[in-house]
């Protein structure tokens, strides 16, 4: 409940957020009050405030009481995950049916609630609206593939048996991995909440999404939506920030996806370790992209610029980190990305409503540390303007920046590129070989012997050959990291697999019951056991023959 007292001559602007049946919808009031009277107003279900005062006298009070939300601790975390595996015990989440009418009631959220969708992502980063559309459509097509797929993803997979197991057939059987925990990051933060989980139901589990609260209208519009349109009694939203994540980790789980940086998932993963939770670790790197001059430059550089610039401003996992080319190459390739860039940005990138900004002002400090670092502020070639109170950076290109210098210790996760040059263009594997495994490693060549080089000597979590990121949108390609770059993998059928557990079934009759099998081990019988547990079919034909080369 929150009660505002008005005295004297002054107006309110006041703006507020209520919860009513689920959804969360806002208003703004202007209350303007004279010397001689008095206004109370009282609100209840009061969610989020702000406050806007403008006082043409100096008697003016507001009393305001908020009732707290029940802090989410440990106690209501193990209350939580009881409550789901009491559903998926039940077999709630089982059957064809509940998977597919939860699918389908996605796909109904995402058809009703775009608007709302993309209004929150502009909230959260101010993502162009283009950026949110493309975000959206990656769940759709998720959800539809899902759905489409389903009934045959689900199908027991028939594998051959062996001479010894004769007469038998044998199985694979998809189960569901139980109660499963989500985690997602906020530069993508409906798309990576949503593909998850839609992987996660798929599979037949319970689900708690936890989004991130870097986020907070994605974060809030989630559990909104999660609580109107989809089944509360075996998914839920748990919003919150460190503490939150603390409690939900401090529980057993049967499966836990994590999207985010290397530093928290060690943290997720020694609290899985505690009770051998297995754990889909999606997190990040730095990603190279190799330039070839034996490529068509003007292509490869726009694909750069859509897989950095224009792809939330370089707040991707997957986005491009650092550049490699040659030395003689590199001027070519800085004056094509000035072009390109003024092109799709304008001559002032802060003024785009093609870019997102920063997504707080922590790591807009975090990016301009890394740019003004003493060893690296005299290699910028291009862009380095900023807006602090946008939190807008421009894209920004730096040249052979020292290898010990911060920009290229840590993974970017924002506008500015370094371009490193080498001698010679195979030069670039050993250079990419010395850092840590990348989420995605990119060339841009028509060299197919360079193609071949780079596919074979790279390790990385993904690979693309003159494109950048867009192989996160095939199916039929898993996605996920390797070493420090993440383990693990989903979308599509992977993220069917990704929650479900393979469970190997052998179905067998009780006839062909050979009394060879069992004790005592006489000779005669060794004769014929190891012909037949080797798989020799003319030594087993041999034994029963009473022919044997002992």
């Amino acid at each position: 409940m929150i009660s505002i007292k008005l005295l004297g001559d002054c107006s309110l602007l006041y703006r507020y957020s209520i919860v009513d049946d689920g959804a969360s919808r806002v208003f703004s009031y202007r209350f303007n009050t004279r010397k001689s009277t008095r206004t109370r107003v009282s609100l209840s279900n009061l969610a989020r405030t702000s406050y806007r005062f403008k006082c043409c006298s100096a008697s003016m009070s507001v009393v305001v009481e908020v009732e707290e939300k029940p802090k989410f601790d440990a106690g209501k975390a193990a209350l939580l995950v009881k409550e789901l595996r009491k559903s998926f015990n039940a077999g709630r989440t089982r059957s064809f049916e509940w998977r597919v009418r939860q699918l389908k009631s996605i796909e109904k959220m995402l058809e009703e609630k775009e608007k709302e969708i993309t209004e929150a992502l502009f909230k959260d980063l101010s993502k162009p609206g283009f950026e949110a559309f493309c975000e959206i459509s990656q769940v759709k097509s998720s959800c539809k593939l899902a759905l489409k797929e389903l009934s045959r993803w689900m199908i027991p997979e028939k594998v051959k048996t062996s001479f010894t197991t004769y007469p038998s057939s044998a199985e694979i059987v998809s189960e569901p991995l139980g109660v499963v925990l989500i985690i997602s990051a906020w530069n993508f933060p409906f798309l990576l909440s949503l593909d998850p989980v839609i992987g996660a139901i798929s599979a037949g589990n319970a689900v708690v999404l936890k989004p991130s609260e870097i986020a907070p209208a994605t974060s809030l519009l989630l559990s909104n939506f999660v609580e109107e349109y989809l089944d509360n009694s075996a998914i839920k939203v748990v919003e919150g920030a460190i503490d939150e994540t603390t409690a939900l980790l401090d529980q057993k789980w049967d499966g836990i996806l994590y999207t985010g940086s290397a530093i928290v998932g060690r943290i997720v993963m020694a609290a899985a370790a505690v009770h051998l939770t297995p754990v889909t670790l999606e997190l990040g790197g730095k990603c190279p992209a190799v330039v070839d001059s034996n490529s068509n430059l003007q292509v490869a550089v726009r694909r750069i610029i859509a897989g950095k610039w224009a792809c939330n401003n370089g707040q991707a996992c997957t986005g491009v980190d650092y550049i490699i080319t040659t030395k003689e190459f590199a001027p070519n390739l800085i004056h094509s990305l000035r072009i390109e860039l003024e092109k799709f940005f304008g001559k002032d990138p802060l003024k785009s409503k093609d870019i997102s900004r920063i997504v707080s002002s922590f790591h807009f400090a975090r990016l301009v540390k890394l740019l003004d670092e003493d060893k690296v502020s005299n290699k910028v070639v291009f862009g380095g303007q900023r807006d602090e109170k946008q939190l807008k950076i421009a894209p920004t290109i730096l040249l052979d920046v020292p290898d010990d210098a911060l920009i290229m210790q840590e993974e970017i996760f924002g506008p500015l590129v370094p371009i490193l040059t080498v001698e010679n263009l195979e030069d670039s594997i050993e250079v990419i070989n010395s850092k840590p495994k990348p989420l995605a490693a990119y060339l841009f060549t028509n060299d197919e012997q360079l193609k071949k080089a780079f596919v074979q000597n790279i390790s990385s979590g993904g690979m693309l050959i003159n494109d950048t990121i867009i192989h996160v949108v095939v199916d039929g390609l898993p996605f996920g990291g390797v070493g420090e770059s993440g383990m693990g993998s989903y979308h599509g059928k992977f993220s069917f697999d990704a929650f479900s557990h393979k469970k190997a079934v052998l179905y067998r009759s009780f006839d062909g019951d050979a009394s060879v099998r069992y004790p005592p081990y006489t000779p005669e019988k060794q004769k014929l056991l190891k012909p037949l547990i080797s798989g020799n079919i003319i030594a087993i034909i041999l034994a029963l023959i009473g022919w044997s080369k002992d």
